[in-house]
């Protein structure tokens, strides 16, 4: 027999997941090629040539049993350092092997911050729409997420609602931006703003709360948007970060937590981040990749793929009369639907052999999302798809 709240996650598995694993079965059934499979956000564009020539060029020049074996638990310290020394020269910090560890993705980095922190009771606060997965990564812990709802059609955080929720038990804030699943970017101004009431509410009751900043997707941004980098607004700042979507490597599960040396606390905290990356069961992030992040650390992907086909797809979607936010980064669009009912929309349009993903599972129910980093051929093809699937309710 599994436990009570095993039962609980997988009667409430990943949405995303299950579309994905629908997404297979009807690819046998119709064909590949007459499937529009928009529900997960794996990149379709390829990894940077730098990455192939690395890998080749450490797995013929490095020790092997080097190579392959145990480092110290935050992380080849010279990968850290070439980490650290990207995010100074990209964003004016000042950071040091010391302020980052390596991790087993973005996902990795969230969850060693969050052991970390949270004792049981403890809250985390989100803003919706976010990423459904930070319902477990805090339910690990004993923690209890706290969620702001939308308030706007940019879908900016709701600050004024910040301020209603917090509470004596709130120990962190998860922030992500570029957002997933809305493409919304939070501005300079808004961090600010966002930075000030939580250093008004510490000075107030005492109690320190971190933020933690969720930025897979920092790189991929449309129409000049900048991502301002949230250390510079507020110390007690975690920064969690992926390679999965910059450099298209999501299967290769490396990332890093970046903490400012001026944290509250950080001489308690840092040893405890990588006592929590062993004692969760990662141990260390992929040792190969690793090496590959050091000598890859300023690379990107081509984001002008992305930029086209949402292109394509908003405009497309406005002229069938869909309402919907243009994203300014990431690679998802998040319309509302046609009817109130999100979960019945996406599995109408199943039908048409349509794929998407309902807002319920982000926290924000009459929307859907569709992840746009698929071939160009998906998106065209699809449009006659999404046409159908609005018109059945004209």
């Amino acid at each position: 027999m599994i436990s009570k709240t095993m039962k609980e996650i997988v009667a409430n598995s990943s949405a995303i997941r299950a579309m994905f694993e629908e997404g297979q079965r009807l690819a046998l059934i119709h064909g590949a090629g007459r499937v529009y499979d928009f529900s997960l956000g794996n990149p379709n564009v390829a990894p940077p040539e730098a990455i192939r020539r690395a890998i080749i060029n450490i797995a013929e020049s490095e020790d092997p049993v080097f190579l392959h074996g145990y480092m110290a638990n935050a992380g080849y310290p010279d990968t850290r350092r070439a980490v650290a020394e990207s995010i100074n020269r990209r964003y004016a910090t000042n950071f040091g092997e010391d302020n980052i560890i390596m991790t087993v993705g973005a996902a990795g980095a969230i969850n060693i911050a969050l052991k970390t922190l949270l004792d049981p009771g403890d809250e985390v606060i989100v803003f919706a729409p976010f990423f459904g997965e930070y319902r477990w990564y805090v339910r690990n812990f004993g923690g209890e997420l706290v969620i702001v709802p939308n308030a706007s059609e940019d879908f900016q955080p709701d600050l004024n609602g910040l301020e209603r929720v917090l509470s004596p038990r709130t120990r962190a804030v998860i922030i992500n931006s570029p957002n997933n699943p809305s493409g919304a970017v939070y501005s300079e101004e808004t961090l600010k703003a966002l930075a000030g009431i939580l250093e008004d509410w510490q000075k107030k009751t005492g109690n320190a709360v971190y933020l933690i900043s969720d930025e897979p997707y920092r790189e991929i941004v449309y129409d000049g948007a900048i991502i301002p980098y949230v250390t510079k607004y507020y110390k007690n700042t975690f920064v969690a970060y992926s390679y999965s979507k910059a450099l298209s490597l999501p299967g290769e599960r490396i990332g890093y937590l970046a903490v400012p040396p001026e944290m509250d606390g950080y001489a308690e905290i840092w040893p405890a981040l990588a006592a929590a990356n062993r004692i969760l069961g990662f141990v260390n992030s992929p040792s190969l990749f690793q090496r590959v992040a050091a000598v890859c650390a300023d690379a990107v992907v081509d984001t002008s793929v992305y930029a086209e086909n949402r292109d394509i797809l908003y405009n497309s979607l406005v002229d069938m009369g869909y309402d919907c936010f243009k994203p300014q980064g990431a690679f998802y669009l998040f319309p509302k639907t046609p009817i109130p009912d999100d979960a019945a929309f996406c599995e109408a349009a199943k039908q048409y052999r349509l794929l998407i993903v309902a807002g319920r599972a982000f926290g924000v129910p009459g929307h859907f999302r569709a992840a746009f980093c698929v071939k160009r051929e998906t998106v065209l093809n699809s449009l006659e798809s999404f046409k159908a699937a609005i018109g059945q309710y004209r």
